[in-house]
C-alpha cells in the first residue's frame, strides 16, 4: 500500500549495453527490420548454396545494412516531421499575433485589391 503513489520506473532493455533500445527513437523497429533481414538473407543465401559459414556471414552483412538503412530513415522522416511541425506551430502563433491588424496577411490581400468583395457577375 505504501508503494502505490510511487511510479516504477522501467529500466528498458539495452542492446549491448550501449543501446537503450525502449527509450532511443527508432531503435526498435530497426532492429526488428535488421533481424528479419539477417534471417531472410541468411537463409536465402543458405538455399542457394549450402554453405553455412559464408551463410552466416551474408546474414550478420544483411543485419547490419537492413539496421542501418531502417535507422537512417526512420531519423531523417522524424527530422522532417519535426520541422513541418515548427513551421506550422510558428504560422499558428503569427496567426494568433497578427489577427485583426493591418499586418494581417488575410486581410492586407483584399486591401491591395479595391475589387475583390464584388461580384464578378451583371450588374443591373
Amino acid at each position: 500500500m505504501a508503494g502505490e503513489g510511487e511510479e516504477t520506473k522501467s529500466k528498458g532493455f539495452k542492446l549491448l549495453g550501449i543501446l537503450d533500445v525502449q527509450n532511443t527513437p527508432c531503435a526498435r523497429d530497426a532492429v526488428l527490420h535488421g533481424a528479419g533481414g539477417s534471417l531472410t538473407l541468411g537463409l536465402l543465401h543458405f538455399l542457394a548454396t549450402s554453405r553455412v559459414k559464408r551463410s552466416f556471414d551474408v546474414g550478420f552483412a544483411g543485419f547490419m545494412i537492413t539496421t542501418l538503412g531502417s535507422w537512417f530513415y526512420c531519423r531523417v522522416t522524424n527530422a522532417k516531421l519535426r520541422v513541418q511541425q515548427r513551421m506550422i506551430q510558428d504560422g499558428m502563433k503569427n496567426k494568433v499575433v497578427y489577427e485583426g491588424t493591418v499586418l494581417d496577411p488575410t486581410t492586407a490581400t483584399n486591401t491591395l485589391r479595391p475589387g475583390a468583395d464584388t461580384p464578378s457577375g451583371p450588374t443591373s
